[in-house]
């Protein structure tokens, strides 16, 4: 019987895979994405948002309207993933 070693890959080690091509969408309440976003202090609070991060978990993008989340991605070629 043959071992396989793989290789383990840290946390930031698979960040940085995606890093400049792979963003994530994840639909989150304003009161999470104040906390996340430090520039966002003035969004309503108890509403849906849709956010935009990129692979290492930056913030890029936040909006009510899920296409422009998307179409703001595709414009920085990014390729988006959903998180549920």
């Amino acid at each position: 019987m043959t071992e396989h070693h793989h290789p383990i890959l840290s946390d930031a080690d698979l960040a940085a895979l995606g890093e400049g091509h792979l963003a994530y969408l994840r639909r989150m309440s304003s009161d999470d994405i104040r906390a996340r976003f430090p520039a966002a202090q003035s969004i309503r609070p108890g509403i849906k948002l849709w956010a935009l991060f990129s692979a290492d978990g930056t913030p890029l993008a936040v909006s009510d309207d899920r296409g422009s989340i998307l179409e703001s991605a595709s414009q920085n070629e990014l390729q988006t993933v959903s998180l549920h």
